[in-house]
Parts: C-alpha cells; structure tokens; sequence
C-alpha cells in the first residue's frame, strides 16, 4: 500500500531536528500557517532552546517556556522584535500550551523556497456561464467579485467531482 512521504518526514528527520530542540518538524512545516506568509519569506526558525530540569523537578510537569532561536533577514529584524510578543502568542496558540517564553533574533540570509502555483485552465463558456449564474444573486460588488474568482479557481481545478 502507498503511503504518502509526510509520514515519513519525522522519522527521517528526527535526529537531526531534536539536536536543534525540535520535537518534530512540525513548527518548520507550519511556520508560514503560525506567523503569515509575508513574515515567513523573511524568517525561519532554528532551534528552540529548552531549559535544563531541575534534578528534584517533577517530570509530570511541563517544562519551563522554551527559547526559539529565529533567523532574520536584518531589514525585518526591528519589526520582528516589535513583533516577538504576537510571534510568540501564535506559537504557543499553534501548540495548545505556553511552551515559547522567548525569542532570540539572529541576522542572516533566510533560505527561501519557492513556490509554484498550479496554472488554472480557462473555463469553457458553459463553465463560465454556470459561474456568472451563481453569483447573479449577489448585490455586493466587492462579494460578488471574489465569489466570482473562487467560483472560477473551484471550476477551473476540477476539485469537485461531477454530478
């Protein structure tokens, strides 16, 4: 049976991701998802520091906050420390629990990766006109554009199984 390469990712991944404090891959993958895609194209985040238990600490607790280390390109470094507080609220929202107490901010170059956006094919006038009758009833221009673009990006990909 096929599996998807997703499933594999962690295992794989997991030794090299857990000497920089990362538990999974998770925060990588979602990292454009936890702080929105304009600031993702100019951070990444490295590691997330943990700090050491105390020896009489008790190991059901959760640890002490975490210290997530983010690379940024300088021109996005002040407004990322402006933003360190929303930054961390996100990820310790994404997560469900106060596990980032803080951000240290490191200048560099942020490895960008692109990506490609499928090309919509044009619609056919049948396909059009099945589009324009759907939105006829909207009075809102503004409403009525938008449902007019998502009506031709659902039409165009094909995603819904014909009836």
């Amino acid at each position: 049976m096929a599996r998807p390469l997703a499933e594999f990712l962690d295992v794989c991944l997991s030794p090299s991701l857990a000497a920089q404090g990362f538990a999974t891959s998770d925060i990588l993958m979602a990292w454009p998802d936890i702080v929105g895609e304009r600031l993702s194209a100019f951070t990444q985040p490295l590691k997330i520091e943990w700090k050491r238990k105390a020896p009489h600490a008790d190991p059901e607790a959760r640890p002490d906050p975490a210290t997530l280390v983010i690379r940024v390109e300088s021109a996005f470094a002040l407004e990322l420390q402006h933003l360190a507080p929303t930054i961390i609220d996100r990820v310790n929202t994404h997560y469900g629990w106060r596990c980032i107490g803080k951000l240290v901010l490191k200048q560099g170059p942020v490895r960008r990766v692109e990506k490609k956006r499928p090309v919509a094919r044009p619609l056919t006038s049948a396909e059009r006109e099945k589009v324009d009758k759907a939105v006829e009833p909207i009075q809102e221009e503004s409403l009525k554009a938008a449902l007019d673009r998502l009506g031709q990006a659902i039409v165009s990909s094909g995603s819904r199984t014909k009836a």
